[in-house]
């Protein structure tokens, strides 16, 4: 946060471009995920009674930048007639449900696991989980946190836990990686505000200094907490 800043993520006008955002960015780069959104948005493709109405094959084109385009469209398709099945077609409504629950029926949809499930909880609905990706298993592995076998519930609940009370550091007027958006400045419970600004605090530096490929540390802003 004292390097970066505030990351105003997730960068979206409504809780449902979040959700098609976290079922696009699956297996893909978030430059890949922005072309396929700025085409449903010029078609104006990103409202649940768009994705209801359109034709599968005019959906497939349109989110075909970002890759497995046909599984991603029938995904979005059968996420929102699941969503109009139990939830009437709200998302009010679902998001109301307590997150235990809610959780095991976002994992029982087809496409949808851990990362995913929790992504959706937490930037569209605020529940306070943490999302763990491939970023943040890298970082922690590199630091000696944690082993390669770790299991996504034990990093899950090691960051949940660590961050139910921390003191905020505050950030040094950086310019934020993104826009404000509608969503992301979207009232949150304290906590989930925690989480979201951590995870996509994790983001940044797993994208920027801790590659795969390379790992950047004499850079990076964690290089002091390395062992």
């Amino acid at each position: 946060m004292r390097a970066y800043g505030p990351q105003n993520w997730w960068p979206a006008q409504s809780r449902f471009e979040i959700i098609v955002g976290t079922f696009l960015t699956q297996n893909t780069a978030w430059g890949n995920v922005e072309r396929a959104m700025a085409n449903l948005r010029a078609a104006r493709a990103l409202t649940i009674p768009a994705i209801r109405a359109i034709k599968l094959r005019r959906l497939e084109a349109l989110v075909r930048p970002a890759g497995y385009f046909r599984q991603k469209a029938a995904r979005l398709k059968g996420f929102v007639r699941w969503l109009d099945k139990h939830y009437g077609g709200s998302l009010e409504r679902m998001f109301a449900r307590p997150t235990p629950e809610l959780r095991v029926e976002l994992l029982s949809l087809e496409g949808v696991g851990p990362e995913t499930a929790d992504s959706i909880l937490l930037y569209a609905g605020g529940h306070e989980v943490f999302p763990v990706d491939a970023y943040t298993r890298r970082i922690l592995e590199r630091h000696g946190l944690t082993g390669p076998g770790a299991g996504y519930e034990d990093i899950r609940e090691m960051f949940e836990s660590a961050l139910r009370e921390c003191e905020e550091p505050a950030d040094h007027g950086c310019v934020p990686r993104h826009r404000q958006s509608r969503m992301s400045t979207a009232k949150r419970t304290e906590r989930a505000q925690r989480f979201n600004e951590m995870h996509a605090l994790i983001v940044r530096v797993g994208s920027q200094w801790c590659r795969k490929s390379e790992a950047k540390c004499r850079e990076c802003p964690l290089q002091p907490f390395l062992g």
